[in-house]
């Protein structure tokens, strides 16, 4: 199943460490991040999972939740985690799909052939609280995830979404932002943005960032 920023995340009911998980119920009101890792007791995975678990206030403050899916069964990962937790200084405490029968694997199209016929890559899903699908980012089994970027990525969602602009190549929270090329009167443009803005052309125009 090919799927695209806009599209209705695919909703499934499958098992975790943490019991059942019924996908849009668990997410209710708020974004979620979906992931997906190879295989249990694997070095890559096991960085990421402990970075991930170190990084759960962070992804908590952008009222995000996180869920990894491997598809290993659920006993090998409580196993796993104890190793995650000990090799990484961390805790795991939020849940990992046990995804045997291939189901979520299937309906986000984590399993790509030519890297492996049997392995998930290492998907990542950023998805809203309408359930709809806002960033897709993909890496093979060898690349390990930055999670600073799937930060920023979330930052710029949560500020785009609230405000008319977008964010430039390489910007971080706090950074200056582009107004929007829709936002062309100028009456309008002063109302929304009363500091004034930076017009290096007509349609690249500059701003503090709004919600500083």
């Amino acid at each position: 199943m090919t799927l695209h920023l806009g599209d209705t995340a695919p909703d499934f009911t499958q098992n975790s460490t943490e019991g059942p998980i019924q996908f849009h119920k668990w997410i209710g009101d708020h974004s979620a991040v979906l992931f997906s890792h190879p295989a249990d007791y694997t070095p890559v995975c096991t960085t990421e999972l402990g970075s991930a678990a170190k990084l759960v206030e962070e992804f908590c403050r952008r009222d995000v939740k996180v869920l990894a899916v491997s598809v290993d069964p659920v006993a090998r990962h409580t196993d796993w985690i104890e190793d995650i937790n000990e090799t990484q200084k961390a805790h795991v405490n939020f849940p990992i799909l046990g995804d045997q029968d291939r189901k979520v694997a299937g309906l986000y199209d984590m399993i790509h052939p030519k890297q492996n016929n049997t392995r998930t890559v290492r998907s990542v899903f950023t998805i809203d609280p309408k359930k709809s699908i806002r960033t897709i980012l993909t890496y093979p089994a060898s690349t390990g995830r930055e999670f600073g970027e799937i930060f920023r990525v979330i930052d710029s969602l949560q500020l785009t979404d609230k405000y008319n602009v977008a964010t430039p190549a390489n910007w971080h929270n706090g950074d200056e932002v582009v107004i929007s090329p829709s936002l062309k009167d100028k009456d309008t443009l002063t109302a929304k943005f009363p500091k004034g803005h930076r017009e290096t052309t007509p349609y690249l125009r500059m701003i503090p960032q709004p919600s500083h």
